[in-house]
């Protein structure tokens, strides 16, 4: 089981954590939402809870609760920059279908 960030995307967490001033890594998760049934969250951690499952990605740790790792197993953490828009991108095996913004999926 893994959760990965590309290079790229290391670099940009790596950057926003310096900008905070704090933080150990990012937690990555899953919610009820969204127009595909499933929606990803984002967010910077201070710390770890018990119950988190720890990956070290290119320097950066990813943390998932065990819950939302059925989900994201396998899922690869990428940043692109598209014309004027730029954002993280979850390349993750486990969804079946996507909405077209790209925040939410089915499994």
């Amino acid at each position: 089981m893994a959760v990965t960030l590309t290079a790229t995307a290391a670099a940009r967490v790596q950057k926003f954590l310096a900008s905070r001033g704090k933080g150990i890594g990012l937690r990555l998760g899953v919610k009820t939402s969204g127009c595909s049934g499933m929606a990803y969250t984002l967010e910077f951690v201070d710390e770890a809870a018990p119950e988190d499952v720890i990956f070290d990605s290119n320097g950066v740790k990813v943390l998932v609760d065990p819950t939302s790792l059925a989900y994201l197993d396998g899922t690869e953490l990428d940043f692109a920059k598209e014309g004027l828009n730029e954002g993280f991108k979850f390349n993750n095996p486990n969804a079946k279908a996507n909405c077209g913004c790209g925040e939410s999926f089915s499994v």
